[in-house]
């Protein structure tokens, strides 16, 4: 054999020499020797047995074996089956040879004997065959090693036992045939099946069509559903490999057991408070199963995979979320890994699901006086929780509830009310009677009173799902005014204005302070920028109000500038700040987008801020950002340490915080948001230098009746914009038809004409052009007379004027008379009146001289545009500006009456 030759050679070399080693080489030549050529079969057995013992204690001995000892035991399995001792002990030696020495050392790059006799053997021809039909035997120990042996060959040779596994006939048959055979045997298989199953789609397909789906869940049962060992462990896991990315047969599971067998594993049993970490094992591995069949999240387009949607209706109609709200919301005492991979359930389950959507906005837990919605529990938990991992699960939920649902934001939105400054100090045990909007506006505004900003950023993550691409939503939350304590006086303000103070205070905080936080300032900041992003977007409003305080833009420009801070940060508030530029729809000065340009170009340089998106996009949080990737699958060898996620106020290595902040930073950055922010920061940079390159004049500001009004949807906008623009095109249209009309009926009617007529034609035109010059000439002098008339009105306005004056001292006068005892004195009222009646006559009698010249000048305008009407002159534009200039004292008339 070439291949025995050639690990022949590797003995060699490792030895050092042709004698080095001599001893276990001869040892197990001479044993070889014994066993293929020996008469006595005693002697034959023993030989096989001290073979067995030397090759699992020596690397030595593991490799002189696999040179030149797999044929001299195949041998003995495939012409020696009556003799069960020596096939079991052939079978044994064979696993002795295939598993490595824990404490055996040698130098890193050494030869691993355990993996050149795996691979050896895997190679040889039919020995894959051969072990399968060793399966078929009665001896207990026989099928045992076999399994064990099959085992050991899939750890090292995967892909090609699998293909030898297809190739053989009735191959997988015989291994689903152990997993009905003794415990021992049957917990073999099951192992040897997992390892099978991974990766292998045509395997999968065979085991559920030769009936693995049933064989299991009837393993489940026996050995007590969550409350079982290990086995239920690696039942788990081998549905999971069935199941995984296979929807023939998540069909299969749907449509011939149903989904109860695996909802029922779900049911907490014995103890409902006892979560030893078996279970807790057993738990998750369930709940994978159930993440496997509604695979997407808020990532999946709806309507893509019908299979998934249908099997969130089935579980759905089966009363999974019942289980799952009970295990992870209500069962507090569960541990905090449980807890976390329901949420994210909960969170699949109702992504891109109306009917499910719904079906969690009705759930109500607990029983009365205390019952509230499912939604306000979770609510808690998200603001309550000492786990960063519980806080990111079920925040998860509103995500996906708030994707692509306007009615359900709307309905979290319509909860927002300020409550009254009593019931919005209530303590923690008693906010069950809040209202999901007000429970989260407490969460937004009383952070800051403690001393600690993680509530508020917490709370603004829920906001952000809430306002998230809904114009309605944010309008609901931009009219809010909250008595925040960080303002003069405690005055109300906008809880725009409010959130941006925090984010100040964020800012200012180097480090801790003092108290235990699971969120840092950084991540704080973070959360705060996507929520202002996320609601200035395409709303002028919130820009406005946003710009309404002179202090945020300054502090927005610090931020962009600060080298102290990441470089996410700087960008997503230059991002911030180029909203404001991109959805400004302000003309007052220092507020519109020119003024924003122009402060940026000022203060920083455009060069310099525009950098700041292509450092950010640099970074790997943006640049490595992808969809939601499936959680590592459960395994025997990860199972314990996924099953260990401790709370916060435990001491936690510097790995465990930075796993921590890389879970927090990668749930904000997701792939949709990162993709937001690629495709918004394309039109900032386009709007910014546009602006910049075109003077303040020429930057247009919309009509306000162009506007999108507060209570019109997109597509009535929409539909309204199209009915203007066609109401203008018509417009148009007519002016220039009576253009082409008029012009073309004038030079018509003239060319049409003999010379004759076209001279008295030419005569009559002079004719007119000289009236209208005579009409423009007294038009003048009307005005002329009517502006004199004016003057008059105010000369008499100032005399009148000066004689109530004179009167005023008079009665002054007499008063001091009365006040001496003076002679009498005139009726000075009688007086006073004579003169306002003379004066009022004078007056009337140039009034009505007046009118009556105005009257004769206004008829012969009159017959005189009648005339020129008739000859098709326009009057109005032969008219237009005369005597514009003689209107202002008009106005100074009505200002002085």
């Amino acid at each position: 054999m070439d291949l025995v030759s050639g690990y022949k050679g590797v003995v060699g070399r490792m030895f050092g020499n042709e004698n080095s080693g001599s001893s276990e080489d001869s040892y197990v030549e001479r044993l070889l020797d014994r066993i293929s050529n020996g008469v006595l079969a005693e002697d034959r057995r023993n030989a096989i047995i001290e073979l067995q013992s030397v090759v699992a204690e020596t690397r030595a001995a593991q490799l002189a074996f696999g040179a030149m000892g797999f044929p001299v035991l195949l041998n003995v399995m495939k012409e020696e089956r009556d003799d069960v001792e020596m096939v079991r002990g052939a079978l044994e030696t064979f696993v002795s040879a295939l598993t490595p020495i824990a404490h055996a050392k040698g130098p890193p790059n050494e030869v691993q004997p355990d993996i050149m006799n795996t691979d050896l053997l895997s190679r040889e021809a039919d020995s894959i065959s051969l072990l399968l039909s060793l399966l078929s035997e009665e001896d207990f120990y026989v099928r045992y090693y076999t399994l064990q042996l099959l085992t050991a060959l899939l750890t090292n040779s995967r892909n090609r036992l699998q293909e030898a596994i297809l190739t053989t006939p009735r191959g997988i048959t015989r291994l689903m045939d152990m997993l009905m055979d003794r415990e021992v045997i049957r917990n073999e298989a099951l192992l040897l099946l997992t390892y099978l199953t991974r990766d292998a789609e045509e395997i999968q397909k065979i085991l559920v069509f030769e009936g693995a789906l049933e064989k299991i869940f009837s393993i489940i049962k026996e050995e007590g559903g969550s409350e079982g060992g290990v086995v239920v462990q690696d039942c788990l896991e081998l549905l999971n490999n069935l199941l995984r990315n296979n929807t023939s047969n998540q069909v299969s599971l749907r449509e011939t057991i149903g989904f109860e067998p695996l909802i029922s594993i779900l049911k907490l049993r014995g103890s409902a408070y006892s979560f030893t970490q078996q279970k807790t094992i057993n738990l998750l591995g369930v709940l994978e199963t159930i993440s496997l069949l509604i695979a997407g999240g808020p990532e999946m387009v709806p309507g893509k995979d019908a299979n998934i949607l249908t099997n969130k209706t089935v579980l759905v109609q089966r009363k999974v979320l019942d289980n799952l709200l009970l295990l992870g919301v209500e069962s507090q005492w569960a541990p905090v890994a449980v807890r976390c991979a329901t949420f994210r359930c909960i969170g699949d389950l109702i992504a891109g699901h109306g009917k499910n959507l719904e079906a969690l906005a009705r759930k109500i837990l607990g029983e009365k006086p205390h019952e509230e919605s499912a939604l306000n529990s979770v609510l808690r938990i998200v603001l309550r929780t000492s786990s960063v991992q519980e806080f990111l699960a079920a925040d998860y939920i509103f995500k996906c509830f708030c994707e692509n649902n306007p009615d359900g934001q709307m309905m979290l939105a319509s909860t927002i009310i300020p409550q009254p400054h009593q019931v919005a100090h209530f303590p923690h045990e008693e906010d069950v009677n809040m209202s999901f909007g007000s429970m989260l506006l407490r969460g937004l505004t009383l952070s800051e009173n403690d001393g600690d900003l993680e509530t508020c950023c917490r709370a603004a993550s829920v906001l952000t799902h809430v306002i998230k691409d809904n114009i309605s939503c944010k309008e609901k939350v931009l009219k809010i005014q909250t008595e925040a304590a960080m303002s003069p006086l405690g005055t109300p303000e906008p809880l725009l204005h409010q959130t941006m103070k925090y984010l100040a205070v964020a800012s200012s905080l180097k480090g801790g302070d003092g108290k235990s936080s699971i969120l840092s300032n950084f991540h704080c900041q973070t959360i705060i920028l996507k929520l202002l992003i996320t609601w200035l977007f395409n709303f002028p409003s919130a820009v406005q109000c946003f710009l309404d305080s002179r202090p945020h833009l300054t502090y927005l420009f610090e931020l962009v500038s600060n080298p102290d801070t990441t470089m996410w940060i700087r960008g997503m508030a230059a991002v911030l700040l180029g909203e404001c530029v991109v959805f400004n729809n302000n003309s007052d000065t220092g507020k519109d987008s020119y003024s924003i340009v122009d402060s940026i170009n000022q203060k920083m340089g455009l060069t310099s801020y525009l950098l700041k998106f292509e450092d950010m996009q640099k970074t790997f949080r943006f640049s490595s950002a992808k969809p939601d990737q499936p959680r590592k699958p459960l395994s025997r060898s990860n199972a314990a340490s996924m099953s260990e996620i401790e709370d916060v106020d435990n001491d936690i290595e510097e790995t465990e915080e930075r796993n921590e902040e890389d879970s927090v930073l990668s749930s904000i950055f997701d792939s949709k948001f990162v993709n937001f922010i690629k495709s918004l920061e394309v039109d900032i940079k386009e709007s910014t230098l546009q602006i910049y390159t075109q003077p303040k004049s020429s930057v247009a500001v919309m009509p306000a009746e162009l506007e999108q009004k507060n209570a019109e949807n997109d597509a009535d906008y929409a539909k309204r914009l199209k009915a203007v623009v066609r109401k203008q095109h018509s417009e148009i249209q007519d002016l220039l038809n009576r253009i082409a009309t008029g012009n073309s009926s004038k030079t018509g009617d003239a060319a049409g004409l003999p010379p004759s007529e076209q001279k008295v034609v030419g005569n009559s035109e002079e004719t007119l052009r000289k009236q209208l010059q005579e009409v423009s000439e007294q038009l003048e002098m009307v005005n002329m007379e009517k502006s004199q008339t004016e003057s008059d009105l105010k000369s008499l306005s100032d005399a009148y004027n000066s004689l109530e004056q004179a009167n005023y001292q008079l009665e002054n006068e007499i008063k001091a008379l009365k006040a001496g005892g003076a002679t009498p004195f005139p009726d000075i009222e009688s007086i006073k009146a004579e003169a306002k009646e003379e004066s009022q006559k004078e007056s009337e009698a140039e009034l009505n001289d007046l009118l009556v010249c105005l009257g004769q000048e206004q008829s012969k305008v009159e017959k005189l545009s009648s005339r020129l009407t008739e000859l098709g002159e326009d009057v109005d534009q032969l008219l237009e500006g005369i005597g514009e200039d003689a209107e202002l004292p008009e106005d100074d008339e009505s200002d002085e009456a």
